[in-house]
């Protein structure tokens, strides 16, 4: 049992009541968790707490690509895609089977879009901001090799294309796994505990007091330094420190649908121009592929945010016209998900035109708070956070230089070819191509520790889901049914006739081992099931 389990959660907040932190994160995002291990990892004694599950709300929402941001070259952020560009490889070294090499194929159109040789040129430029390798650049297209790459394109549209290189990963899956890092440095990570107000010392923020969602129980926790990381609520938690004031947050929204590969038989990634001047991935992951994005203008309840009926006619629409053999209905759709992005307010831009940047905010109590950014870039975004907490608060401590490029996470191996011949030994388990792709993919050699809790049920299938969850409580501090089946495990998502299948044996799993009493057995079946409701229809 380790110190991220959910069975560990009296010991955590015990510690959290009595100690005195260096440094207090408020957020379990990806940008809360790079903070948490960067900070933990230098020295810095840490803690996090998250008001929801951990990668709750955008990191669990995003396209779950690690990407270099091709379109910011277009806004001409040449700096934003050198970053992140950079950062992709770094990303990928630290968990090669969570952060997977994916060549996406752009086609080129004869009405849309860049022209073949701005293309070229603007992918060029993109390779050597990014720093990719040359077996991994830009190779141009002529229309009948686009057209051999994807037949499903619209023939009389195509012009040409390009492939290059970009990564793709789970978002939520690489938030648990460098929470779990931080653990690993002595951090104390919780969910579920939400912060309701500041305490301060004079005039200086010297802790904050928070609610135990469990418990139901309200207790302080103190710290030097106090980082709002909490993406969509940024500005919630200035409001509450009464430092709102300059720029603001602007949210916007994405949405992503999924449909069977067999609708949508893609054969890599695409990512296409649509008629608005936007561009949307295609992305095949297992037995789905999945489409978006959506980037529109968003008010409403943050922790309520779910796709629509006019976003699913758009991305239907989109994909119809760019592969109009594939004829998707509304009925094809499976499951969906929809995120916020957290975006700097710039006067007059639209939603598509505002900057991906992070900003730092200083309030005169000395809250830090960090916005905007991307999934990419979490790394640097977390470096330049404890830089400047180690600057301003702790210059005369002895602490470690930044190195969370070589923390490598759970379950790691130190290649892609490593990563394919541990595959290979797991099919000795008489288990499904897919079923090891999922295991690999989101687990890496922690699907040893999976399958070895596997009991001899009958049923194969369950058998494993229930090891998973078992695994998912002992190591991943997995509070509700929710948490296993959209944050660590994706079911949601890209099985959803399986969640549903086993709903009631998984939640009779966690009662007998969390001790739950049958009101909450009763809720977590009935959340799940309107859950589920609100992804595969769309009002």
């Amino acid at each position: 049992m380790s110190g991220f389990s959910v069975l560990q959660r009296p010991q955590i907040l015990s510690r959290l009541k009595s100690q005195s932190y260096d440094l207090l994160v408020i957020g379990g995002g990806i940008t809360g968790a790079g903070i948490a291990l960067d900070a933990a990892s230098r020295g810095l004694r840490t803690a996090l707490v998250e008001a929801n599950d951990f990668a709750f709300g955008t990191s669990s929402r995003s396209t779950k690509l690690i990407h270099g941001g091709l379109r910011y070259l277009k806004q001409l952020e040449f700096g934003l895609v050198k970053e992140v560009g950079s950062e992709r490889a770094v990303v990928h070294k630290l968990a090669p089977h969570l952060v997977i090499p994916e060549k996406m194929l752009l086609p080129l159109s004869e009405k849309k879009g860049l022209g073949y040789w701005l293309t070229s040129i603007g992918l060029k430029v993109y390779d050597w901001l990014a720093g990719v390798r040359p077996e991994d650049q830009r190779r141009m297209l002529t229309r009948s090799q686009t057209l051999k790459y994807e037949p499903l394109l619209r023939k009389d549209d195509v012009k040409g294309g390009a492939i290059y290189a970009e990564y793709r990963t789970d978002d939520a899956r690489l938030t648990i796994e460098i929470l779990k890092a931080a653990v690993d440095f002595k951090a104390d990570v919780i969910n579920y505990v939400r912060a309701t107000e500041f305490v301060y010392s004079g005039d200086r923020i010297a802790g904050m007091l928070a609610y135990d969602e469990v418990g139901g129980y309200e207790f302080g926790i103190t710290a030097t330094v106090v980082v709002n990381a909490t993406g969509p609520w940024v500005d919630e938690l200035r409001e509450v420190n009464r430092s709102l004031q300059g720029k603001r947050l602007h949210l916007t929204k994405g949405v992503h649908v999924v449909v069977s590969y067999q609708k949508l038989p893609v054969k890599q990634a695409v990512y296409f121009d649509v008629d608005d001047g936007r561009m949307i991935f295609a992305i095949p992951r297992g037995r789905t592929t999945y489409i978006g994005t959506t980037d529109t203008n968003y008010v409403g309840d943050k922790g309520s945010v779910f796709t629509t009926r006019e976003d699913v006619k758009y991305l239907l629409h989109a994909v119809n016209a760019a592969f109009p053999l594939v004829n998707l209905q509304l009925s094809d759709i499976e499951s969906s998900w929809a995120g916020l992005r957290p975006l700097i307010h710039e006067e007059g831009k639209s939603a598509s035109a505002l900057s991906r940047k992070d900003e730092i905010f200083e309030s005169t109590s000395g809250l830090i708070s960090i916005a905007g950014g991307k999934l990419t870039g979490y790394r640097k975004m977390a470096e330049r956070v404890v830089n400047l907490v180690i600057r301003k608060y702790f210059s005369d401590i002895e602490l470690k230089a930044c190195h969370t490029d070589s923390i490598k996470l759970s379950g790691a191996l130190n290649s892609v070819q490593e990563v394919r011949h541990y595959a290979r030994t797991l099919q000795q388990h008489g288990l499904d191509d897919l079923t090891v792709r999922h295991l690999v993919e989101n687990f890496g050699t922690q699907a040893d520790d999976i399958i070895n809790l596997r009991d001899n049920d009958p049923d194969t299938a369950w058998a494993l889901l229930k090891a998973e969850l078992l695994f998912c409580i002992r190591y991943e501090s997995v509070v509700t049914l929710q948490d296993f089946l959209v944050r660590r495990t994706g079911l949601v998502y890209f099985n959803i006739a399986k969640a549903k299948r086993y709903i009631e044996p998984l939640a009779k799993v966690m009662k007998e081992v969390l001790d739950w009493d049958d009101k909450r057995h009763a809720h977590e079946v009935t959340a799940v099931i309107q859950l589920i409701t609100n992804l595969s229809t769309f009002k």
